[in-house]
């Protein structure tokens, strides 16, 4: 069984729920407190991949801070290896959510010190990958890091997993070396309008299922009244499949371990179970 290395972002979601999202110059109140989860696509991801029983290892920044220090502690107590997450001069970063009645979500990042994780270092972090191991990856972290990182995992023989979330243009080559890169439907219109060729695309469409390289997968479904917050579903299933892939387990069961991690994510709240930080 290969290990999962996890290259991202760690950030302090702040989180208010609303009976809907304003308008633009609107002004709303939010029903009850101000809720601090713990987030960001590389902690999430991470954290759903040890979850899934993988061997998984961070690579990240945090601030000096009470939040960076309280998030390297909670990575720990859930068996994420922490050597490769360094303190920054910058503050950790944090996400602002809003989630309303329906359980839809609005997010504004600040990145801080994700903004500084940077190639240089990474071949102490990621040394020791090679066949049989997965390299995570998503884009709250630098494109030029991600980009680094990639061509190193891929040169010792690990498998890389790109989410490219947020969107943003990745170099031809590492859209081409990812197996798979994974979009949503609106970023894979944003993927279509760029010259990139993925070699492997994996498209997910909530709960409508996925496809992946053409063959489509039906979703779980969950019910209505059961949709608590849909934040971190979708990474909640990408942490899912690279734990599935490092055990070696084919396409069709790594979509079905990732679905139903998914599906699962949107019965509570924040980005993580029991997220709270």
């Amino acid at each position: 069984m290969g290990r999962v290395v996890v290259l991202g972002s760690l950030n302090v979601d702040l989180v208010a729920a609303v009976e809907r999202h304003p308008g633009p110059g609107e002004t709303i109140l939010a029903d009850g407190a101000l809720e601090r989860f713990a987030g960001g696509k590389g902690g999430n991801q991470a954290v759903a991949a040890a979850a899934a029983g993988a061997d998984v290892a961070m690579v990240a920044a945090v601030g000096d801070d009470e939040g960076g220090r309280a998030y390297v502690e909670r990575l720990r107590s859930r068996g994420v290896d922490v050597t490769a997450v360094r303190t920054s001069s910058a503050p950790t970063g944090q996400a602002w959510i809003t989630v309303d009645d329906e359980g839809e979500n609005a997010i504004v990042v600040i990145p801080g010190a994700n903004g500084q994780v940077a190639p240089e270092g990474l071949t102490d972090a990621l040394a020791g990958l090679g066949a049989g191991d997965v390299l995570l990856l998503q884009l709250e972290v630098p494109v030029r890091t991600v980009a680094a990182a990639a061509r190193l995992a891929h040169g010792a023989g690990a498998r890389v997993v790109l989410n490219a979330a947020p969107y943003a243009a990745l170099p031809h080559d590492v859209a081409a070396l990812a197996d798979p890169l994974v979009v949503n439907e609106h970023e894979a219109l944003q993927l279509a309008d760029s010259d990139a060729q993925p070699t492997s695309l994996l498209v997910t469409f909530g709960a409508a299922g996925c496809s992946w390289d053409g063959e489509r997968h039906d979703g779980i479904p969950v019910d209505a009244a059961d949709v608590v917050d849909t934040t971190g579903a979708g990474d909640a299933f990408c942490g899912a499949l690279a734990a599935a892939l490092a055990r070696g387990a084919d396409r069709h069961a790594a979509i079905r371990a990732a679905s139903q991690a998914g599906a699962d994510a949107v019965r509570h709240r924040g980005a993580q179970l029991d997220p709270e930080l």
